[in-house]
C-alpha cells in the first residue's frame, strides 16, 4: 500500500540517522508533494510511525522524531547461528548489531514457579526452578525485563544456576548440556504494568507494555527454558518475518 511504502521511507531516515532526536519530519502537504500522495495517505503514514513510538504529533511543532528509538526485535533470529568469533548473549548481540550500547543487572534464584511457569516447563509438583531475573538497559536507559526460567535439575551444575552475567548467553550454555533449544512457542499480549513495572522500567503514565512469553524445547520436544519479557510499547517494535521462498 502506499502509505506503507511513505511510512518505509520516513522510517528508513529514521534508523539510519538521517532523521535524528527531536527533528521535524516534514509537513503533510511536503509529504504529499515529494511523494505524489494524498494527504490521507501522508496521514495514515504517519500515524503507523506514531503507533510504533518512532514520532510524536504536536500541534505547534508538527511530527517530531523521539528522543527515544525503538529497539526492533527479530524473535525469529534468536536461535540462529551466530558469527564465528563473536558469541555473545542474544540481547546484548541484537542490541549491539543496531550501534546501541547493551548493559543489564542480573539475580538468580531457585524458586517455586507460579503455575503458569510450571505447566509450561512441564514440571511435577514440588519440582523447582533456577530463574534469571534481568532488568536490561540500552543506552543507559531501562528497556524491559526478561525472567527466564529453567528447570533445576536440568542446570543446577551449570552456569545458569550461578550469579553473574554469562557472555555467551545461556542458550549456548543449554547446548553445551545437551539441550540445544530446536523450536519455540511465542506468546504475546499487550495490558497497563503494574506498580512494580512501572517503577523498575521508569514508565510515564499511561504507558502500556507487551508480555511477550517464549517456551523454548530441545531435540525430544522437552521444555527447557520459558522466557518471560515485559516490553514498553513505546521501546519496542518486534518484527516477524516470514518467507517461503
Amino acid at each position: 500500500m502506499l502509505y506503507q511504502q511513505v511510512a518505509s521511507e520516513l522510517r528508513r531516515a529514521i534508523y539510519s540517522g538521517v532523521l535524528g532526536p527531536g527533528a521535524q519530519l516534514p509537513t503533510e502537504a511536503q509529504l504529499m508533494e515529494d511523494h505524489g500522495v494524498s494527504r490521507n495517505t501522508v496521514r495514515l503514514a504517519l500515524g503507523e510511525l506514531v503507533n510504533e513510538g518512532l514520532v510524536t504529533r504536536t500541534p505547534r511543532r508538527g511530527t517530531v522524531v523521539r528522543d527515544r528509538r525503538p529497539l526492533l526485535i527479530y524473535p525469529q533470529r534468536e536461535l540462529e547461528p551466530q558469527p564465528s568469533g563473536e558469541l555473545r548473549e542474544a540481547f546484548a548481540y541484537a542490541v549491539a548489531q543496531e550501534g546501541r550500547a547493551p548493559s543489564q543487572y542480573i539475580e538468580v534464584l531457585t524458586v517455586s514457579p507460579v503455575e503458569e511457569i510450571a505447566s509450561r516447563l512441564e514440571l511435577a509438583d514440588g519440582e523447582l526452578a533456577v530463574v534469571r531475573r534481568r532488568l536490561r538497559f540500552v543506552d543507559g536507559q531501562p528497556y524491559n525485563t526478561n525472567d527466564s526460567y529453567f528447570p533445576r535439575d536440568l542446570v543446577a551444575d551449570s552456569e545458569i544456576a550461578r550469579p553473574g552475567d554469562i557472555a555467551r548467553g545461556a542458550n549456548r550454555v543449554l547446548e553445551e548440556l545437551g539441550h540445544a533449544q530446536v523450536r519455540v512457542v511465542d506468546d504475546i499480549w499487550a495490558r497497563m504494568p503494574n506498580q512494580e513495572e512501572a517503577e523498575r522500567l521508569q514508565l510515564e503514565l499511561g504507558t502500556p507494555v507487551m508480555v511477550y512469553v517464549r517456551v523454548g524445547f530441545d531435540g525430544a520436544d522437552m521444555p527447557v527454558r520459558v522466557a518471560v519479557s515485559v516490553l514498553p510499547a513505546d521501546k519496542h517494535l518486534i518484527r516477524y518475518e516470514l518467507d517461503r521462498r
